[in-house]
């Protein structure tokens, strides 16, 4: 029986599902009420008005409904090459050092989000208010300032506190022509050196679930050039945040182990089986830069090259660099540096590259503070990944419920584990059988909300 347009689900029906996973991931539900006096009284006493203003057009670039930006973006050309301007959120400037709202932000470490709602890093007279970056409003900012060349490289790198303020705010899918096409003549020229350097790109499309008319349901989704373009930014910004602070001597870094010669033989085994040809002395960067995520066998290869490097975690340094200090998939030092109003350490970073830059050392707090950084992210990157793992499921298993016995069209990407093509689902294939990249039928047995779980067998 051929499968049937999706059904999908009222909102109101899983906002149900929805809390039972936060409370499942322990996440906060609200700020105390001395956080939130602390996040008010900053809120009222921060302004930009003592900082030199600098009045270029930034705009920002977020997904639709955002309130908290973190950063705003300028471009503009200079000669054969462009000066680019990233003001980021000077969270510092309100969150006073051992205070009840800095406490509460490190037994946070990240914002939450849920298809419903998030439990945001700070309070939202913060986090989508006085500290965000929004249109038409002056807000003290960590200004990045660089210059490059014909190349996309930096040849000058400038950070300080400053005034900024964005003129519009934009989403991916509407940032104007002119703007646009300035971000793309950087992002690929960006994207250029990321290949030579031996940066990994995986096009593996993401599931996530959307609200379409009242209800929810889940989609795959492959990034927009907008979106890679506004990376580049990102990741220019954290690698040039890495090397000030590796210059200085104390900071954090975002890194990344590579991945083991026997991870890497397994991948080019598991290749070898699929049939997608892997040639001799070709480097595993630029192998899975050409895999294409519409064709079955190539799509259970990226699955699988999505575990081949190590954890990434965070390496705080005082003194001699760390021994690992790289970040794999990036391929260079690199730290977290952008998103101060959404994740904890960001903070630090901006507060260690402001010293570094103007030679000075980190101030003592700032210091005696990131040996705990690591631990408060990684709990709250727990707590997140929780969240995402288990809406996902719980939509998966809404979105499917009360159609027990229908065939779908599927490809295997794992042992025992099915990528339907319609819906966005993926799934336990309970009999198992068919190898990875294999495209497969399979017959719906369990869709289960309760348990938020999805099973199927071969057809």
């Amino acid at each position: 029986m051929p499968s049937r347009w999706i059904r999908v689900v009222p909102a109101a029906a899983l906002r149900a599902g929805f809390d039972q996973v936060r409370r499942e991931a322990d996440v906060p539900e609200r700020f105390a009420a001395g956080v939130e006096r602390e996040a008010n009284a900053a809120a009222a006493a921060t302004s930009a008005d003592d900082r030199e203003r600098v009045d270029v057009p930034f705009v920002t670039i977020d997904p639709p409904g955002s309130r908290d930006l973190d950063q705003a973006l300028h471009i503009e050309r200079r000669g054969d090459g462009h000066r680019v301007r990233y003001a980021i959120a000077d969270v510092g400037a309100f969150v006073t050092r051992g205070g009840a709202l800095d406490r509460d932000t490190h037994a946070r470490g990240v914002t939450v989000y849920a298809p419903d709602e998030k439990a945001p890093l700070h309070p939202p007279v913060l986090s989508e208010g006085a500290a965000s970056l929004l249109p038409g409003e002056w807000r003290p900012a960590v200004l990045w300032t660089f210059d490059l060349d014909a190349t996309g490289a930096p040849t000058a790198t400038d950070v300080r506190r400053a005034a900024v303020r964005s003129i519009a705010q934009h989403t991916y899918e509407d940032v104007p022509a002119g703007a646009a096409a300035l971000l793309a003549e950087v992002g690929e020229r960006r994207l250029a050196l990321e290949r030579r350097r031996g940066g990994v790109r995986l096009a593996v499309p993401e599931q996530e679930v959307v609200k379409e008319d009242g209800s929810w349901t889940v989609r795959y989704r492959v990034p927009l050039p907008t979106e890679d373009h506004n990376a580049q930014i990102s990741l220019l910004t954290g690698m040039a945040a890495a090397a000030l602070m590796l210059r200085a001597g104390t900071g954090i870094l975002r890194t990344q182990a590579p991945p083991s010669a026997k991870a890497l033989a397994r991948l080019e085994h598991q290749a070898a089986a699929l049939g997608v040809d892997w040639p001799d002395g070709l480097p595993y960067p630029d192998f899975v830069r050409g895999l294409d995520p519409a064709n079955p066998a190539h799509a259970a290869v990226m699955h699988e090259a999505t575990g081949v490097g190590g954890a990434a975690g965070y390496t705080v340094f005082d003194g001699a660099p760390p021994a690992a200090a790289g970040h794999f998939a990036v391929a260079a030092d690199y730290a977290h540096a952008t998103a101060p109003l959404r994740r904890l350490q960001d903070r630090f970073v901006s507060e260690c590259c402001l010293a570094a830059c103007a030679g000075e050392p980190v101030p003592d707090p700032i210091r005696a503070a990131l040996a705990d950084l690591p631990k408060a992210m990684s709990a709250g990157a727990q707590r997140a990944g929780k969240v995402e793992r288990g809406v996902v499921d719980l939509v998966e298993a809404a979105i499917l419920a009360g159609r027990e016995g229908e065939r779908f069209d599927a490809v295997v990407i794992d042992d025992g584990l099915v990528q339907l093509r319609e819906p966005a689902v993926r799934g336990r294939l309970e009999d198992g059988g068919s190898p990875p990249g294999r495209e497969v039928g399979v017959r719906l047995q369990k869709a289960d909300m309760a348990s938020r779980t999805v099973a199927f067998a071969a057809d």
